[in-house]
């Protein structure tokens, strides 16, 4: 049976999460304060207080921790090899110019993919959302369907991962918190049948955003990626430019262990975009750079705290500086 939950009168939630969601905003964050916690910010401005000077000690540290953060081999491999070269040229006059160097090659690194989300042109616009358990999936829907319905957009949530009862609970307040209509079906329904049945309901609505959320078992279950792909296929069956954005949380936590997660669901479910959360204080900090290197795939948000308003859109040039020393101010 479907059911169509809508909040009827003030959300149930629970008192330290409404208090989170309803409390008076506090001063905005600069990118700095929020990133402030990451092993790269941390790493980075403890490499040039001790290595004051130009030699390949400096860079022997600064390509140890790159590799640490997550960074990645390559892009590590290619950002110093670079720096190395330009610095044996005399290109620097001292370390402050080094560092410039390295702020405008990470710069060059994730411009070309700090790409934002365009909701346009299909009515309703479906969001496809994939992940693997506990890198955010459901708690980044719940923000997004926010900010849309900030923007003065109709959203509506569709239940589609319908492996874990907790997960459409979470839905489903979600959508009582941000007043939006969630389409859910029995535990264990299927999930290309629920996400179809959605998106008939939201056009029947005239609904401009459809959220779908999908189950999250690990990557490496081939299961769950036919499960996707048969979704991707129904959607198309109804509306042949559907889902026209299929969005992947990627944890930021976990590291390199990422780069298999992305491989795996861009083949089958045909990721168009990617939402990094977690990276503000545990994240190591470097594998936004690793992910923009290996798959240039647009990074759309990044989750950079706990409340609703540290998801924001990507930026690439706020992003870089919040990780750099604060000796070194971004050009005008």
């Amino acid at each position: 049976m479907i059911k169509l939950f809508r909040k009827q009168g003030p959300a149930p939630v629970a008192a330290e999460a409404e208090a989170m969601e309803t409390a008076p905003a506090s001063p905005a964050r600069s990118w700095r304060e929020r990133l402030a916690g990451s092993a790269l910010t941390r790493g980075l401005a403890g490499v040039f207080s001790r290595y004051p000077r130009l030699d390949d000690d400096l860079l022997d540290e600064l390509e140890t921790l790159l590799l640490g953060a997550d960074v990645g081999i390559a892009a590590t491999v290619t950002l110093i090899e670079d720096l190395r070269k330009r610095m044996r040229a005399r290109e620097f006059a001292d370390t402050d110019a080094l560092l410039t160097a390295l702020r405008a090659a990470l710069l060059a690194l994730l411009q070309p993919v700090a790409q934002p989300l365009v909701i346009a042109g299909a009515r309703p616009f479906v969001v496809l959302m994939v992940g693997v358990n506990g890198a955010g999936k459901t708690t980044t829907i719940g923000k997004l369907a926010q900010r849309y319905r900030n923007e003065g957009r109709s959203v509506m949530l569709a239940a589609g991962d319908t492996f874990r009862a907790a997960a459409v609970e979470q839905l489903k307040t979600w959508g009582e918190r941000n007043q939006v209509p969630v389409l859910a079906q029995a535990q264990g329904s299927d999930a290309a049948s629920v996400i179809f049945d959605a998106l008939q309901a939201a056009r029947a609505r005239a609904i401009e955003v459809l959220i779908a959320d999908t189950a999250g078992r690990l990557h490496t279950q081939g299961g769950l990626m036919d499960e996707l792909a048969k979704i991707r296929r129904v959607l198309g069956k109804l509306d042949g430019g559907a889902p026209h954005e299929v969005l992947m949380v990627i944890d930021g936590t976990t590291g390199q262990n990422a780069i298999n997660q992305v491989r795996q669901f861009r083949d089958s479910a045909g990721v168009t975009g990617l939402v990094v959360t977690k990276l503000d204080g545990s994240a190591k900090g470097g594998v936004v750079f690793a992910l923009a290197r290996e798959f240039g795939l647009p990074i759309r948000y990044v989750g950079l705290g706990e409340r609703l308003d540290d998801l924001g859109v990507f930026d690439a040039a706020a992003f870089v500086d919040g990780l750099l020393p604060e000796r070194l101010q971004a050009p005008a």
